[in-house]
């Protein structure tokens, strides 16, 4: 049997229309959720994204706020814009769009953003409080995958998962995650030893370590669910996807499958923070 396609695409798409109902929803209470996107300098990928972020904002009828600095601005500039949006009640999310120019102290710069508009789930607290079961945003890639899972209903208590890659927006949340699933966790990266075993042994590997291809086709189990949540210029991401079709239970396609699920929970948990203060 042909392994299960998990459509991140039509997801977010069947998503955002409930999500631009309950927009709707909170217009008649004179609520318009506001995401605050914050782009440092001119890197033109940051400026790709971010445009896709507004774009997805005006589609589901959300104000998007676009906060623009230059290239030199100082990690002191970027905090005191942090907490003008902090202190603006009309702003339901902040979004601080990775990475800043190297002048700038990133991670204190995250910190900066309130836990409560923290919708990308960049803080070191909101972090914690996911890993402790406690209510939080949480990172939005690993957050849409686990949507994604659920909403194929794939159950992973008990299954051996192998997430490759330990970057704090990505790979380790990811793990605590399928953990707080009750999921069996090993994190691996691109030093790991023997990495080929361990992805061999997984009921369930994530591809999260940033490098095309770096997991290739015959590590993976027969029956395994595979999850690749890289994306590169050759239009490949970080799992080797040939024949995977007549490998895995279930995968994620490249493009077209973790990808689209990333921007569509920045604007759900967008949505989320103005519900809460409804």
């Amino acid at each position: 049997m042909a392994a299960l396609v998990l459509d991140g695409k039509e997801f977010s798409r069947i998503s955002e229309n409930i999500i631009k109902e309950k927009v709707e929803e909170l217009s008649k209470k004179n609520i318009t959720p506001s995401l605050a996107t914050i782009l440092v300098g001119n890197d033109p990928a940051s400026e790709t994204y971010v445009k896709m972020k507004r774009n997805t904002c005006a589609r589901v009828g959300m104000k998007s706020i676009a906060v623009e600095l230059s290239e030199n601005t100082t990690t002191e500039e970027l905090l005191s814009t942090i907490k003008s949006l902090n202190n603006d009640q009309n702003v339901h999310g902040i979004l601080l769009q990775h990475p800043v120019p190297s002048q700038i102290d990133e991670r204190l710069c995250f910190n900066a953003i309130d836990i409560k508009k923290d919708v990308d789930g960049v803080t070191c607290l909101g972090f914690g409080n996911m890993s402790m079961g406690i209510d939080a945003y949480g990172s939005c890639t690993p957050a849409g995958i686990i949507r994604l899972i659920k909403h194929y209903k794939l159950d992973v208590q008990g299954l051996n998962a192998v997430v490759v890659g330990r970057s704090p927006i990505l790979g380790k949340p990811m793990a605590m995650m399928l953990l707080n699933m009750n999921a069996t966790v090993t994190i691996c990266h691109s030093r790991s030893r023997n990495i080929d075993t361990i992805i061999k042994n997984a009921d369930l590997v994530v591809g999260a370590v940033g490098i095309p291809k770096f997991i290739k086709s015959e590590w993976i189990k027969k029956g395994a669910i595979v999850i690749d949540a890289g994306y590169h210029p050759e239009k490949c991401g970080d799992i080797d996807l040939d024949n995977i079709e007549n490998i895995a239970s279930a995968y994620t396609p490249v493009p077209g499958g973790v990808g689209p699920m990333t921007i569509n929970t920045l604007i759900l948990q967008t949505l989320q923070s103005a519900e809460n203060t409804a």
